[in-house]
């Protein structure tokens, strides 16, 4: 059974519940073990619905707190950040190939280079009529056709060097198009961020202003009491509304409700499923 008590402000520990439905008197301190116990907190209607105003700016705050922690764009700019990482070590080992590419094509021209020497300068011995030996002369186009061969198989490895490279120049322009299109992205991205970011500290600034200036009504030891409750349950005070308690959403019985109905006005009452402070309202329905 739902039981309503007496807020008692305590600090290591909570009173033990008691065995039937009621409310709890006045404690001298030290009453408990380990414990130091104050009497019943009472505070007036007024400064009990002030406390409904906290609650809503304390839920405000962690929602824009919760906001702030989770914005989107951070996500997004954390997946943006890691794909450009991704796109940095990719050109690198792109430009490393192109390089090692470079210098092979570089050889292989330059054994093309050589060949064809070899051939022209056997052709012009050739042409001269410069060997008129049998042996010599078929020794001699036997070369030539062998550089000739030679010449065509360096031709085909430049070919296909050139061709990889085509391919390497292709995948680097495409890899630098989209580092180029992310550092756009990033941009907006990052701006968008900052105007977030601008709009929750700017209405947190304000949320904290009100409650500092909400807080500043309400009685010191009720105020203690709040939150000390809030750092333990999140929120530390709850609307009672229409027999039900707006923390735990539990419906009081008709025992509960008679006796919040023959407490004083200015008592402090706490709804003991979830312990917050239970704050009678006009829509309380007593």
């Amino acid at each position: 059974m739902t039981k309503v008590y007496h807020a008692v402000l305590a600090r290591g520990g909570e009173p033990k519940s008691p065995a039937k439905p009621c409310f709890w008197g006045a404690h001298p301190p030290g009453s408990l073990p380990g414990t130091t116990k104050l009497g019943p907190v009472k505070a007036s209607p007024q400064s009990q619905l002030r406390l409904l105003e906290l609650a809503d700016l304390d839920a405000e705050l962690a929602r824009l707190d919760h906001r702030r922690r989770n914005m989107p764009e951070a996500a997004e700019l954390g997946r943006l950040e890691a794909r450009a990482g991704e796109l940095k070590d990719a050109l690198v080992v792109t430009e490393t190939e192109l390089g090692d590419l470079a210098r092979e094509q570089s050889r292989a021209e330059r054994d093309v280079d050589q060949v064809r020497t070899r051939i022209d300068r056997d052709r012009a011995r050739l042409d001269a009529g410069q060997v008129s030996a049998a042996r010599e002369l078929a020794s001699l186009q036997s070369e030539i056709e062998s550089l000739r061969r030679r010449q065509g198989d360096l031709e085909e490895i430049v070919l296909e060097l050139m061709e990889r490279r085509e391919g390497l120049v292709s995948r680097q322009d495409e890899l630098s198009a989209e580092r180029d299109s992310l550092g756009v992205e990033t941009a907006e991205v990052t701006a968008r961020r900052d105007a977030a970011a601008k709009e929750i500290h700017e209405q947190t600034t304000e949320a904290s202003d009100q409650r500092s200036g909400v807080a500043a009504e309400v009685p010191a030891d009720l105020l203690a009491l709040y939150e000390q409750i809030r750092d333990s349950r999140g929120v530390g005070a709850a609307a009672l509304r229409a027999g039900r308690c707006e923390g735990c959403h539990l419906t009081l019985n008709t025992v509960d409700l008679n006796q919040i109905r023959a407490s004083a006005p200015d008592e402090v009452l706490r709804c003991e499923e979830c312990r917050r402070i239970l704050v009678r309202t006009p829509e309380s329905g007593l």
